[in-house]
């Protein structure tokens, strides 16, 4: 059929041969198209920078979620938290400083207030001088401006107190960050680092992925995509010990633009040469998928209601 002819053109010339070998010898039908399996990978990356005390992550091991699997060296990091943190103990003394000088100055208020208050009342009689009142007057107005000065000290200590906190929690969270955590169960496809080189902030250092279900990219005709829908069923056939293995597949992806756009003039049979990229779904308990295997898929003869 032409349809399967075009899908043919897709894989590799090694693909190629293996699957036509595989269908005249088997004498199963051909397949509806072709394509390899991959997997859902996640590329770990460092996320602080420092010299890499400890990394653990092998190629081939298979790591649970929340594995600790490295650590960045935090030696300066704690060199900075442990001046920080006394920082912040001296503004909270000196917050503590603040507030009994402000309770001081109010003592010394309520009795200069008094003062004034009584000076005022014997000018009133005429048993007080103008310059006995400014002078109490006076006294009584320092010591508010004292205690406004004081209270904005202490506002001043507090804001300080409060940033040299959120700085430690920043630097606690850069600790925590030090720590490289497995993001997702899998297996470890591959390293980029080791222990004891110097690593950036965002660098890769492992690439690992979920073995137990992969995913097969494989392309259809226009004609066929009539013949699929997300979530279809399908049959996925790989090669076997002695003869095709046929594992069930859910199609989770199809393409809405072609993989090779054809050129703006066409004629009807240059039409046909439009491929879609589908994804198909496939469980993998025993482990006999791999990523990069080649397989097919068979549609069913028509679409499931």
């Amino acid at each position: 059929m032409r349809h399967t002819t075009k899908a043919y053109r897709l894989v590799s010339s090694s693909g190629l041969v293996a699957a036509c070998l595989l269908v005249a010898c088997s004498g199963e039908p051909e397949a509806d198209a072709y394509g390899n399996f991959e997997a859902n990978e996640v590329v770990v990356a460092a996320q602080a920078s420092g010299q890499l005390r400890s990394f653990s992550a092998q190629e081939g091991a298979e790591l649970p979620v929340g594995a600790e699997v490295g650590l960045v060296d935090t030696t300066q990091l704690a060199l900075e938290r442990a001046g920080i943190f006394a920082q912040s103990e001296a503004s909270r003394a000196r917050v503590v400083e603040a507030e009994r000088q402000i309770g001081v100055l109010q003592a010394h208020r309520g009795v200069a207030q008094r003062a004034y208050e009584r000076t005022r009342r014997l000018f009133e009689q005429k048993a007080a001088t103008a310059q006995q009142l400014d002078q109490a007057e006076r006294d009584f107005r320092v010591i508010d401006a004292q205690i406004a000065a004081a209270r904005a000290q202490r506002e001043g200590v507090v804001q300080q107190s409060g940033s040299t906190d959120a700085r430690v929690q920043q630097i606690r969270d850069l600790v925590a960050r030090s720590r490289v955590v497995n993001p997702v169960a899998g297996t470890v496809l591959a390293t980029f680092v080791r222990a004891g080189e110097v690593v950036q902030s965002g660098q890769p250092l492992y690439r690992i992925a979920s073995l137990d279900t992969l995913i097969l990219r494989a392309y259809l005709t226009a004609n066929q995509l009539p013949r699929l829908r997300l979530g279809q069923r399908v049959q996925v056939n790989v090669d076997g010990a002695d003869s095709l293995q046929s594992l069930p597949g859910t199609v989770t992806w199809i393409s809405a633009k072609a993989e090779f756009t054809p050129t703006p003039i066409q004629t009807r049979d240059e039409r046909a040469d439009l491929v879609y990229a589908v994804k198909v779904s496939v469980a993998n308990p025993q482990g006999l998928l791999r990523i990069g295997m080649p397989a097919d898929i068979t549609l069913p003869t028509q679409l499931e209601r």
